[in-house]
This record gives C-alpha cells, sequence and structure tokens, in this order.
C-alpha cells in the first residue's frame, strides 16, 4: 500500500488540479479536505496539504494544526496556492510571514514549504473576494505607473477576466521531495 496521501482544500478549482496532479504522479490517494478523517494520518507515512491562498491565509490549514500531535513524526509537505508569483522573493517571504503566524516554531522547522501559482476567474469570486479585488484595483490605479511592478501591471491589465498560471511542471521540486 502506499504511504502517501494528497489532501487539498480548494475554492477555485487551481488547487485541486494540483493536488490530482500530484496524486497522479505520485500514485497515491486524494482527498479532498472536508472527506478527510484525522484519524486516517496514521495510515500514512507521507502528507502533502495543499490549501489557496486568501488575504494572507491558507484555506483548510487547520487540519494540519489542530491534529499536529498526529503528524509530527511524519514527513509533512504544505503546498500553497495563490494568484501571486512564488517566484518573486517578496511574496514568497510575505506567504512565509503568514504561515509563521499560525504555524508554531516546531511545525515551521518540520514542515516542507512549497508555494504554487494559481490563478483567478473574476465571474466565479465570491462576494468577499470580488470585494477584495476589486480594493486592490482601486489601490493600484491611485499609483504612478513607476510604482507598480509587473505583477499590479498584470493585475491592472487583467482585472476581470480569467487568467490561470497552474504549470504542472511546477510540482517536479515537490514529486522529488516526495520520492527522496
Amino acid at each position: 500500500m502506499n504511504k502517501t496521501v494528497v489532501i487539498y482544500e480548494s475554492k477555485y478549482g487551481h488547487t485541486k488540479h494540483y493536488a490530482q496532479w500530484l496524486s497522479e504522479a505520485l500514485d497515491c490517494r486524494l482527498f479532498e479536505r472536508k472527506n478527510f478523517r484525522p484519524q486516517d494520518f496514521e495510515k500514512y507515512e507521507v502528507i502533502l496539504y495543499g490549501g489557496g491562498l486568501y488575504a494572507g491565509g491558507v484555506s483548510g490549514i487547520k487540519l494540519l494544526t489542530q491534529n499536529w500531535s498526529l503528524l509530527s513524526d511524519k514527513k509533512v509537505i504544505l503546498f500553497t496556492c495563490g494568484l501571486a508569483d512564488p517566484a518573486d522573493p517578496v511574496n514568497a517571504a510575505h506567504i512565509r510571514k503568514a504561515l509563521t503566524k499560525v504555524l508554531s516554531a516546531e511545525m515551521m522547522k518540520s514542515i516542507k514549504l512549497f508555494h504554487l501559482r494559481g490563478g483567478i476567474d473574476y465571474s466565479r469570486l465570491n462576494l468577499v473576494h470580488k470585494t477584495m479585488m476589486s480594493m486592490l484595483r482601486r489601490m493600484l490605479l491611485k499609483k504612478n505607473d513607476s510604482e507598480l511592478n509587473s505583477e499590479a501591471r498584470q493585475i491592472l491589465a487583467t482585472y476581470g477576466q480569467k487568467i490561470d498560471f497552474t504549470d504542472r511542471a511546477s510540482l517536479q521540486p515537490i514529486i522529488n521531495y516526495c520520492r527522496q
């Protein structure tokens, strides 16, 4: 029996795509967060958890924080998925800083972190997320062009559209780490 499991929580589908691709590549079980029972952690040696990034938080991360006693002796991988480009060191640092507010020092040391880029489909956003993106847009429009980085320009250029940055190849470092 494969002792690896992928668990995810996805609001708009990007994290789900990554989770499915990982499950296929690692030939392991896949669970949506709401269908996974914490007591089942004992069946696995390698736990991959994926959650979308929303206002600095990772959806469903309580599965890890509230069940750390069941996970502390396992290989735990957390992959986040968000609109911001994790290849930008500023974005990666921001994600990591937000995680330090939720994960204990022991968890930060033990959990292997990976950050993936998702996408956005404005037509599918709930009211809270539409409002947040509208506020971000208004804030960016008030800035001088010289103050905008390439990501901010991209947000303005694609506002209201559907854009998908998911990339199966970006999973290779996670797959490699799991197979070590």
